[in-house]
């Protein structure tokens, strides 16, 4: 909260100094379409000098990013496909995304719309993203034009009236004239350059969490993913806390469980735990449901990563499994965990394991499930270089404040090469659909009438999605 403090203060001063710098250098800004734009001449020398320096390098290059372009344009297409699919399809997880699908990355959007899935997103983590992100991208697409000699009028930076002055974007201004005039094959290694030099500085920045993580981070506990459980039949269900169980429904147990806390189930004669968030996930029941298995961890509400077990440090999930070898049912451990950056003490009376004789019991639950969604992979691959399970502990204090802003730079990075190969009019992408369609139609009427017919189809998907996030918040 404090460093949230410091960094709403920066933004103030950000948008004040900015507004007092445009404000001085008013004549250099100039409103095209929704931006105004302020140009300079920065950068231009260093565009020049590897532009022309490196011809044939840069010439063998621009195969590699048409080439790479095709690519981030088709898995574009399939990943926009997938969402316009979950948006109709799964209203239940539109609902626990809740954020609206047409809604651009702004600081503190994870914080607002409480996306616990995404670590925060600060004012300067933005800031220093899309000065990283915005000047590649554009620079590369000037040093690709430099090798088609094509000319470059300006360099500068451009902000959206309307928000002045936090949202930034860099441009590199071409001779447009000059590019028409250009083969189709040059063109389009000049609009695909911007995207290519954003996948590089991913997988530059990948490269560079992994090291930082690696030198920066320890292992410190264990996380588990539930507690364990057993499927019940709900006809079998004879009480819930106590009170006989009138309607043996799942209706009639969602009426019957506390709103909070643990309700004990009777199944016949054994007891089971379920709390209402869980029954509330299960929907498509036909006539079974998962029960939470009546044992220690859940019965004393064991959360977070477990750091020690009677002051023995847990870092894997092999440490974790022998070292409760070494008790007996009945034996009382003290489980230390980590939750929040807080630190708790949990006493715990082992249980008897249900199939193995004289076998401590904590009840604890490990999974590796497959990502789902088109985030949740994005995620998984962004922390593949972690250890399953394992809970990492920075060694020092600005560790996890380098590292998410680490992990948001490749994120973004990887985004932004995506989203910008849509074949959308606003995109580069949409104009490197139409040079397509022309080299392989050879006629301008065609490719221009096929062009309009794809943004305008996207354009359609995108209110459709837009609707179906509208009325999921009321089913």
């Amino acid at each position: 909260m404090n460093f949230m403090i410091y960094d709403i203060a920066l933004l103030v001063l950000f948008v004040v100094f900015i507004s007092i710098f445009l404000y001085r250098r008013k004549k250099n800004l100039k409103k095209e379409g929704l931006l105004l734009l302020y140009r300079t001449s920065l950068g231009m020398k260093l565009i020049e000098k590897i532009g022309t320096k490196f011809k044939k390098t840069l010439n063998f290059l621009s195969y590699v990013v048409i080439g790479l372009g095709y690519l981030l344009m088709g898995t574009m297409i399939y990943l926009f496909g997938k969402i316009v699919w979950i948006y109709i399809i799964n209203p239940e997880i539109v609902r626990a995304i809740k954020i609206p699908p047409i809604m651009p990355l702004i600081p503190y959007l994870p914080q607002v719309f409480k996306l616990d899935f995404l670590p925060p997103f600060y004012f300067i983590y933005w800031i220093v993203i899309i000065a990283i992100v915005a000047v590649v991208h554009e620079f590369s697409h000037g040093i690709f034009a430099r090798n088609k000699d094509i000319g470059i009028k300006t360099t500068g930076f451009g902000f959206f009236p309307f928000f002045l002055p936090v949202f930034l974007a860099a441009f590199v201004e071409l001779d447009e004239e000059k590019m028409k005039k250009k083969s189709i094959f040059s063109q389009m290694s000049v609009l695909a350059a911007g995207t290519f030099a954003n996948v590089l500085t991913g997988i530059f920045f990948f490269g560079v969490m992994v090291l930082f993580f690696s030198l920066a981070f320890m292992p410190v506990g264990v996380t588990f993913d539930t507690y364990t459980y057993s499927a019940i039949n709900i006809s079998n269900v004879v009480s819930i806390n106590g009170i006989a169980l009138e309607d043996v429904s799942h209706e009639g147990l969602l009426n019957s469980v506390s709103e909070e806390g643990l309700n004990e189930v009777l199944v016949g004669g054994e007891k089971f735990i379920l709390t209402k968030d869980f029954l509330e996930l299960q929907q498509n029941h036909n006539g079974y449901l998962l029960a939470y298995d009546d044992a220690p961890a859940v019965n004393v509400g064991l959360e977070g990563a477990i750091a020690e077990i009677n002051g023995v440090k847990i870092d894997s999930l092999d440490k974790i499994g022998k070292e409760l070898l070494k008790y007996s049912p009945g034996d009382k451990i003290t489980i230390t965990t980590i939750l929040d950056e807080q630190t708790t003490n949990f006493d715990v009376v082992l249980g008897e394991h249900p199939t193995k004789e004289n076998v401590a019991y904590l009840g604890i639950g490990f999974s590796n499930p497959e990502s789902s969604g088109v985030m949740g992979k994005i995620i998984s691959t962004l922390s593949s270089f972690k250890k399953s399970h394992v809970f990492y502990n920075a060694k020092f204090g600005a560790g996890e404040f380098i590292y998410n802003l680490l992990w948001w730079l490749v994120l973004i990075s990887f985004s932004i090469a995506l989203v910008n190969m849509l074949p959308v009019g606003i995109f580069d992408g949409g104009r490197f659909f139409y040079l397509t369609i022309l080299a392989i139609t050879k006629r301008e009427k065609v490719a221009k009438k096929t062009f309009s017919i794809i943004t305008y189809l996207f354009l359609a998907l995108l209110f459709v999605i837009m609707a179906f996030w509208l009325v999921s918040w009321f089913k």
